[in-house]
């Protein structure tokens, strides 16, 4: 997205009669968008480099999936760790040292002699891309507050589309930087991206001392450090035992449950905790809304990957043209933000988006080895519309739902549930692929997203809270809606 696009879906959203002193600040927007992107243009990038990294290391994609689960591990844990941290102290330090490991992470990726290595590497990245997001959903809420402006839907959209856009240039990308100089220019891309974002955070971000959202000074607030132990040893486990889902491992599904009913006790007791969990399971619309994102992209990664390493090896195609493939899911994806970020409802854009991802889930059994382009066309386009209305429909959910005072940290989870989804996606590719990623093996994984396609439709079907928020829903920075049973 160009910054003329930005500042137009801004614009067109900002109400009249504002003084400057009143209206969104735009310098804020570039560090904003950049921050909430370097995650998702490493995602979208890897999808087209995991069959030339396991070809360079020998590794089936049960082991490349770890490139895939590695990141997302780190930054599930990461982004409600560092969205707590931003409620407390702020933006700014939190997203110049998350962007700066994203440089760090760039670096060791692009001299890494082995697999393990690079494993490493994306995990580096995943934790240096945490602050991102929090970092930019914290400052809307800020500028709402101050500026008094009821709606946030444009900045909102602008963020939106703007992480559309580089999914839709990442896979396009991947394969040119692999064509060019090989899979390691896709690591070596976040070199000039942590530059870049270093300079604009210092260059805008606020200095100011921060304040919550009822102007009390947040900085001497204490950090549960307890409370994060036990919710990353419940991630940990539980991906141990996705990655590898055997009897002999039951175990570790035990241990998980053990690990979230620490988490869960300690949460209850602590004065300061790290998720305020009796206000969370008071807020039955903000978990639904968890729950949602989990599903959606639990379909939205699968197609990421699983689809796009069936085209490399069940359909024969190139990298970079399996990148082009992409590309209409993500310009569908754009369109369909544009044209609907606008419109008040959520319930709507949900409903389509379910109904859309059950359809394109069931058009993956009309493919094989010979499918004809202008098939692969029409899918995509397809699975572009669900993408298109679901992330801004949950982002504006969260937004409306969460209590303002912990808006990063609710970004954050938010962020968690989708890297589950992408989690979870990467586990059933290593086990629906377990060898290579043929035909059947793209129709065993289009009935896994079937069920989690369905999962989410039933979800929001049945979720009358729905009904009552919009979009452009008035803000009361006092009181979120989402609090109430």
């Amino acid at each position: 997205m160009t910054p003329r696009t930005a500042r137009t879906i801004l614009r067109s959203r900002r109400g009249s009669g504002h003084d400057g002193s009143k209206s969104f600040d735009r310098r804020l927007l570039a560090p904003m968008i950049l921050g909430s992107i370097l995650n998702p243009v490493n995602s979208s990038i890897l999808a087209v480099s995991l069959v030339p990294i396991g070809a360079a290391f020998g590794a089936p994609p049960s082991q490349t999936a770890w490139l895939v689960s590695g990141l997302y591990l780190a930054t599930a844990i990461g982004q409600p760790v560092v969205g707590r941290l931003i409620d407390l102290y702020g933006p700014r330090r939190l997203y110049l040292a998350g962007t700066a490991l994203v440089g760090v992470a760039g670096l060791v990726g692009l001299l890494a002699p082995n697999l393990g290595v690079l494993v490493v590497a994306r995990v580096l990245l995943g934790f240096g891309t945490c602050a991102g997001y929090p970092a930019a959903m914290f400052l809307i809420r800020s500028e709402a507050g101050r500026t008094g402006h009821n709606s946030p839907a444009g900045v909102l959209t602008a963020l939106a589309v703007a992480n559309q856009t580089v999914a839709v240039l990442g896979p396009v990308l991947g394969g040119l930087l692999i064509g060019l100089g090989g899979w390691r220019t896709t690591l070596a891309v976040n070199l000039p991206l942590a530059v870049a974002g270093l300079t604009l955070g210092l260059w805008r971000l606020p200095k100011s001392p921060v304040t919550g959202t009822r102007g009390e000074r947040r900085s001497g607030a204490a950090v549960d450090l307890p409370g994060i132990v036990s919710f990353a040893a419940t991630l940990v486990v539980l991906l141990l035992f996705l990655m590898d889902p055997r009897a002999d491992r039951w175990y570790l599904p035990v241990l998980a449950v053990v690990a979230a009913v620490a988490f869960v006790l300690r949460e209850r007791r602590a004065p300061e905790p790290f998720v305020d969990v009796r206000v969370l399971g008071g807020n039955l619309p903000l978990l639904l809304t968890y729950a949602r994102t989990l599903l959606a992209y639990v379909v939205a990664y699968s197609t990421l990957y699983g689809y796009t390493q069936w085209l490399q090896e069940g359909r024969g195609l190139s990298a970079s043209q399996a990148g082009l493939a992409q590309f209409p899911i993500f310009l569908t994806a754009i369109l369909v933000s544009t044209t609907t970020g606008p419109r008040k409802e959520i319930r709507g854009k949900l409903l389509v988006g379910a109904v859309g991802q059950v359809v394109a889930s069931a058009m993956l059994f009309l493919l094989d080895g010979g499918s004809a382009v202008c098939l692969l066309v029409v899918i995509a386009c397809v699975f572009g519309v669900p993408q298109g209305l679901n992330s801004l429909a949950l982002q504006n959910s969260v937004y409306h739902q969460a209590d303002p005072a912990r808006i990063g940290s609710s970004a954050g989870l938010l962020r968690t549930f989708t890297y589950l989804g992408a989690m979870v996606a990467s586990c059933a590719n290593g086990v629906l692929f377990s060898h290579r990623a043929d035909t059947a093996g793209l129709h065993r994984l289009a009935w896994f997203m079937l069920a989690a396609a369905a999962g989410f439709l039933v979800l929001t079907v049945a979720d009358r809270s729905l009904s009552s928020l919009t979009s452009s829903s008035t803000l009361d920075i006092s009181s979120p809606k989402g609090n109430r049973p």
